[in-house]
C-alpha cells in the first residue's frame, strides 16, 4: 500500500469512528434534547484546538456477542485543548455507542486522562452520560470503575475535578462525580443514583420516578450532590467555563488575575441601611455580596442546598475570593448539619487551591431541636471549627449583625485563625442574645421576679443587656475584631485587607494527615 494509500485509509478510520453510533442513534440523543459526546466537547475547548487521545482504543473481551460489536473510540472521548486559553484534560462519555457504558479499555483511557492532567497539573473535566457498567465484560468493568475511583481521590486537592451530569449516571458511576469537587446537573435528562425506581419498587415497594428519585433538581436541593442545576447541556458547559475562570490550574498556582474596571476603594453606600431596626427582620446576604464584588459578579454553587448558608466565587480588585455567609432569609442563618457540611467542604476546597476566604457572619446560632441532634449536628457542625482551624489561606471576616455563642467561634473567628476581623456598628456579638439571656443570667431574674410588673421589667432588662454586650465593642476591646466599621467602607477594607495578606505564609504541623469528624 502507497503512503497516500494509508493517509487516506487513516482519514476513513477517523472518519468513521466520528460517526459515533449512526445516524439514528444520534437523532435519538437528540430527541430528547442531549448533545453528543463529541458537541458536548466541541463546545467546552475553544475552536480547533482539542487534540483527542486513543480515538483508535477497542474493547477485547470475548464474552457473549462483544467480539462481533464494534463500538467506536469504546464509547468515550477523551483529549485535552483549551478553554478560554488554559488546558484542560477531559473526557466525554458517549451514549450512542453502547449506552457509552463502562468497560475495561473504556475505563483506561479515562485513567490516562486523569493521569496526563496530574502530570501536567491541569484541571480535569468528565462529561458522564453513561448506561453504567458493561455487564458483558464482568469484572473488568468493576475494576476499571476502582482505578477511576482511586485517581479521584489522589487528584483531589492537585488539580481542580469537574463532573457534569449529562444523562444516566448510576451505581458504581457516580462515586466518581461525588469524588470531584464540583458537580454540574441537567434537569431532565441528567440523574444521580445508587439503585433505581425498578429496584427500590421491588426491594422496598416504594414508588418513584426517576426525576423524583435523582434528577437535577433533587440532588441540587435535598442530598447536596450536586452543585449545579442547569437548563442544557450548553448551560452547563457555559457554566463549567465561568467555574474554571476563577480557579488556579493546580495547587501549586494562584488563581488567574482578572482586571474588571471596578474601582478598588468604591464605597458601597447601600450597605449602610441594608440591616433592618427590627433584629427580627431578615435582609439578603447576597445583596451584601453582590454589592462589594468586582462589578457585582458572584458565581454561587450550591445555590439551592442549605439555603440558610451562602457560598460563592467573587473577584476583589481582580483576585478570585471564596466567599462564605449566613443567610438571614432562611431558618434566620442559623448553622445546621446541610449548612455546616456545605461550608466545610467549600472552606477546604478553597484552602486547596490558594483562594483567599471572605465570610460575612449574622448567625443566631446553631439550629436547635431532636432531628438535629440525633442526625449528628454536633459532628458536622465540628467540621466548620475543624476546616477554618486548617486552612492557611489568608481569611478575612466582617460581622453585620447576630454573631453568638459556639457559631461565633465556627464562622472563622479570631480564635480558629482569622488574619483579620471587621464588624459593622449593627453586630452583636455575645455569648447568646438577650431574650435568652435575661431568663439566665441570675440577677436578671430575681429583678424580673420581685418586679410589681415583671413583664415591663423584661424588657428593659433585656435593652440593658443589649447596650451593655450585644455591641462589636468588648469584642473589640478584647482585640478580637480588629475594627469597627461603617458598612460603606467594607469592600475598601476588605481589598486593603486582602492586598497586604497575600503574601501570608503558615504551615501546619507536620503530619500524614488530620482526622476531620466526617
Amino acid at each position: 500500500m502507497k503512503v497516500s494509500e494509508k493517509i487516506e485509509n487513516l482519514k476513513e478510520k477517523r472518519a468513521e469512528i466520528k460517526k459515533m453510533g449512526g445516524e439514528a442513534r444520534i437523532a435519538k440523543q437528540h430527541e430528547k434534547n442531549k448533545l453528543t459526546a463529541r458537541e458536548r466537547i466541541n463546545l467546552l475547548f475553544d475552536e480547533a484546538t482539542f487534540q483527542e487521545i486513543d480515538m483508535f482504543v477497542k474493547h477485547r473481551s470475548t464474552n457473549f456477542n462483544l467480539p462481533d460489536l464494534d463500538i467506536p473510540a469504546d464509547g468515550v472521548v477523551t483529549g485535552h485543548g483549551l478553554v478560554h486559553g488554559r488546558p484542560v484534560f477531559a473526557y466525554a462519555q458517549d451514549f450512542t455507542c453502547r449506552g457509552g457504558s463502562l468497560g475495561e479499555k473504556h475505563a483506561e483511557k479515562i485513567v490516562k486522562v486523569m493521569d496526563l492532567a496530574m502530570k501536567a497539573g491541569v484541571p480535569i473535566i468528565g462529561m458522564n452520560d453513561s448506561g453504567g457498567a458493561r455487564v458483558e465484560e464482568g469484572i473488568d468493568s468493576l475494576k476499571g470503575y476502582g482505578d477511576i475511583f482511586f485517581r479521584n481521590s489522589r487528584a483531589s486537592g492537585v488539580i481542580p475535578q469537574i463532573s457534569a451530569i449529562m444523562g444516566p449516571t448510576a451505581g458504581g458511576a457516580v462515586y466518581s462525580p461525588a469524588m470531584t469537587d464540583f458537580v454540574f446537573m441537567v434537569k431532565k435528562s441528567g440523574y444521580m443514583f445508587i439503585t433505581g425506581p425498578s429496584v427500590i419498587k421491588a426491594v422496598t415497594g416504594e414508588e418513584t420516578t426517576f426525576e423524583e428519585l435523582g434528577g437535577a433538581m433533587t440532588n441540587n436541593t435535598k442530598s447536596g450532590n450536586a452543585h449545579f442545576a442547569c437548563e442544557s447541556d450548553e448551560d452547563a458547559i457555559d457554566k463549567i467555563k465561568i467555574l474554571l475562570s476563577y480557579l488556579p490550574n493546580n495547587n501549586l498556582e494562584d488563581p488567574p488575575y482578572v482586571p474588571m474596571g471596578d474601582d478598588p476603594h468604591r464605597l458601597c453606600p447601600e450597605l449602610d441601611t441594608i440591616i433592618p431596626d427590627n433584629p427580627k427582620a431578615g435582609y439578603d446576604m447576597k445583596d451584601v455580596i453582590h454589592a462589594v464584588v468586582d462589578n457585582g459578579e458572584f458565581f454561587e454553587p450550591h445555590e439551592f442546598f442549605a439555603e440558610n448558608a451562602v457560598i460563592g466565587f467573587g473577584r476583589l480588585n481582580g483576585k478570585t475570593v471564596g466567599f462564605i455567609a449566613n443567610q438571614p432569609m432562611v431558618l434566620a442563618g442559623c448553622l445546621d448539619i446541610d449548612a455546616s457540611d456545605k461550608i466545610a467542604r467549600f472552606i477546604r476546597f478553597c484552602d486547596a487551591f490558594n483562594i483567599p476566604l471572605v465570610t460575612f457572619v449574622d448567625v443566631p446560632g446553631y439550629l436547635p431541636g431532636t432531628d438535629q441532634e440525633w442526625n449528628g449536628v454536633i459532628r458536622h457542625g465540628a467540621k466548620i471549627l475543624w476546616s477554618y482551624s486548617e486552612a492557611t489561606v489568608p481569611k478575612l471576616t466582617v460581622t453585620t449583625r447576630k454573631s453568638y455563642g459556639g457559631a461565633y467561634i465556627a464562622m472563622s473567628s479570631q480564635h480558629l485563625g482569622a488574619d483579620m476581623l471587621f464588624a459593622w456598628p449593627s453586630a452583636e456579638i455575645a455569648v447568646m442574645g438577650a431574650q435568652g439571656a435575661v431568663n439566665i443570667v441570675g440577677s436578671y431574674r430575681k429583678e424580673i421576679k420581685a418586679a410589681k410588673d415583671p413583664e415591663l421589667k423584661r424588657q428593659e432588662k433585656i435593652e440593658e443587656y443589649e447596650e451593655a454586650f450585644s455591641t462589636p465593642y468588648i469584642a473589640a476591646e478584647r482585640g478580637y475584631i480588629d475594627a469597627v466599621i461603617q458598612p460603606s467602607e467594607t469592600r475598601k477594607k476588605l481589598i486593603d485587607a486582602l492586598e497586604i495578606m497575600m503574601t501570608k505564609k503558615e504551615a501546619l504541623p507536620l503530619k500524614k494527615h488530620g482526622n476531620i469528624p466526617v
